[in-house]
């Protein structure tokens, strides 16, 4: 390898796709792997010895995983660029990686030029998302600033859930009907809906209402 070389590390739990990572990049002209690490504790021994200028990371590993993992190299070895290399591609995951301070995120299906001009654009300090990645991150900021519920807000939605009349619903929360019936019109205006039922549903799936 030349001195130009750029010198990574390669973390992941699964020994087989940590060879087949490490085979698919032996060959690439200007990519040094210095080292292979099976979790995230083992990967930060790596980097303290190393100072690679990439570790291409996994996220779900024993011991430390990727997210955490991540966030003690981008602390302690800044000079080190994270890249994420990982089956999952869930929002919370993706959001996880991110916040992290991982400088980029790619799926396990990427191709060996994907791979290597990912590494090289990550050493120049450059973001890399997974296409798949990005559209979820695109989708994801256009949709609408989401409204929280007030506390009262989420006791009328919980009381709608346990399958309460209106007339019930102020029973349980000592309020007149009429307020209930305020409550639910502004509840439906937060959450772009038009009945009870769906109103709960989406509320559940924005994370506004935690159900046993």
């Amino acid at each position: 390898m030349t001195g130009s070389s750029l010198r990574i590390i390669v973390v992941d739990d699964h020994t087989v796709m940590r060879a087949g990572v490490v085979a698919l990049l032996a060959s690439e002209t200007g990519i040094e792997i210095v080292g292979e690490a099976g979790d995230g504790r083992a990967a930060l021994g790596l980097v303290e010895r190393h100072e690679p200028d990439v570790a291409l990371v996994d996220l779900r590993m024993p011991v430390l995983d990727g997210v955490a993992t991540t966030t003690e190299i981008v602390t302690r070895f800044p000079r080190t660029r994270v890249l994420i290399l990982t089956t999952y591609d869930t929002d919370a995951e993706i959001e996880r990686a991110v916040e992290a301070g991982a400088i980029g995120y790619l799926l396990k299906d990427t191709t060996r030029e994907q791979l290597a001009d990912a590494i090289h654009a990550a050493a120049r300090g450059e973001t890399v998302l997974a296409p798949r990645v990005a559209e979820r991150l695109v989708a994801r900021m256009r949709q609408p600033a989401q409204i929280p519920l007030t506390a009262r807000e989420a006791d009328v939605l919980n009381a709608v859930a346990d399958g309460l009349t209106n007339a019930e619903i102020g029973r349980r929360l000592v309020i007149a009907e009429a307020t209930v019936k305020t409550h639910l019109l502004r509840l439906f205006a937060k959450l772009d809906v038009n009945d009870r039922t769906r109103a709960v549903v989406v509320a559940m799936e924005r994370g506004l209402l935690h159900r046993p």
